[in-house]
């Protein structure tokens, strides 16, 4: 399949196309952001440009190559097992890398694709039922009652909750956890988040990211994620992401290396720590350090929402060094485009307030 051409059962919107003119026509009245990339993605050029969502860093422009983004729709469709006429659903914004992955793999796998809002709750109007689609955590979060119009679905752009876990596993609808980047062209790993036999114990802890076909792993000397795709990416993608490798073809997340915190010598990942605050706040929040005089960095806790006391000896598992230092808590978290918070600028929020 060339990136200029698409597949003869791909339908948008329940209609069918016999030119890429008809389909850019049709697309204009969709919406003004599918068009522009359907526009790039019909040209002889062979990479589009793509910006990233800015979570971990400044957002940036970089260049995809069409082929990748082809075969990552052939990964996809391969390890889902969703081959021609699947119904999907595209819920996602097309200006960033996940929405028009799915635009991708409906062209290329021939899909019957449907488009609506990148809204909060985008199964909620809907009557139709779909083989498949990509969301967000705050629009799983809100969709929880609708769910069975969805057979799967991937989960990418931030962390899912234990609560929401909880919430998920005895919904038919199999939900993923994927890991990925742009540069990866979303994601090269999926972890299983439901239908576990028992809530938040070891089949559920156990549950890794698995590979997609035609990627391998190993780690640097930080114990961070080193990625070799060469049908996805032209180079070697060395992540600031620190993981544990279980197999070839599987790995346990364990945090960013950019966020670990050194505490009074002790090296302490929030995101672990916030995995075991996540059974005693509903709230969003985050952990992260500050400098101390004495510690080097002071953990603390960021909490999205009003006031109120949380009692820390309740978790068990919480050591003394996991346990904040000091709380923090603010009206509303600064986010990307994209609905990511930014930590950063957040904490920062805090000491201006």
């Amino acid at each position: 399949m060339k990136s200029n051409s698409f597949h003869k059962s791909f339908k948008l919107n329940d209609t069918s196309f016999t030119t890429k003119e008809e389909l850019l026509s049709f697309s204009k009245e969709i919406n003004e952001s599918i068009f522009s990339f359907l526009s790039d993605w019909f040209k002889e050029d062979y990479y589009v440009i793509v910006q990233t969502s800015g979570s971990t860093g400044k957002p940036k422009l970089i260049q995809l190559k069409k082929e990748f983004m082809i075969n990552s729709a052939l990964a996809t469709g391969e390890f889902f097992n969703l081959k021609e006429n699947t119904t999907a659903l595209l819920c996602l914004s097309t200006d960033y890398i996940a929405g028009k992955m799915m635009l991708v793999r409906a062209l290329t796998l021939g899909w019957r694709l449907d488009v609506v809002g990148a809204i909060s709750n985008p199964l909620k109007d809907l009557e139709k039922h779909y083989d498949f689609s990509a969301m967000v955590p705050l629009q799983l979060s809100n969709s929880l009652s609708e769910l069975y119009k969805l057979k799967q679905l991937i989960v990418g752009g931030g962390v899912v909750s234990n609560d929401l876990i909880d919430a998920i596993q005895n919904i038919p609808t199999k939900v993923y956890a994927t890991y990925g980047m742009t540069e990866t062209i979303t994601h090269i790993a999926v972890k299983k988040l439901n239908n576990f036999s028992s809530l938040r114990g070891t089949k559920q802890s156990k549950s890794f990211y698995k590979l997609l076909p035609n990627v391998d792993i190993s780690q640097d000397t930080r114990n961070c994620l080193v990625i070799e795709a060469p049908k996805v990416s032209g180079e070697r993608v060395i992540t600031n992401d620190v993981v544990k490798i279980v197999s070839k073809t599987a790995f346990e997340w364990l945090g960013r290396f950019d966020n670990v915190i050194n505490s009074g010598g002790v090296k302490l990942h929030p995101e672990k720590i916030e995995e075991k605050l996540s059974s005693l706040i509903s709230n969003r929040f985050f952990v992260a350090g500050v400098q101390d005089e004495v510690l080097g960095e002071r953990l603390v806790l960021v909490v999205e929402g009003e006031q109120k006391l949380i009692d820390f000896s309740a978790i068990k598992n919480l050591t003394k060094y996991e346990t904040p230092k000091q709380v923090y808590f603010i009206d509303e978290f600064i986010e990307t485009e994209t609905k990511k918070i930014q930590r950063t600028k957040t904490l920062k929020k805090c000491y201006a307030s």
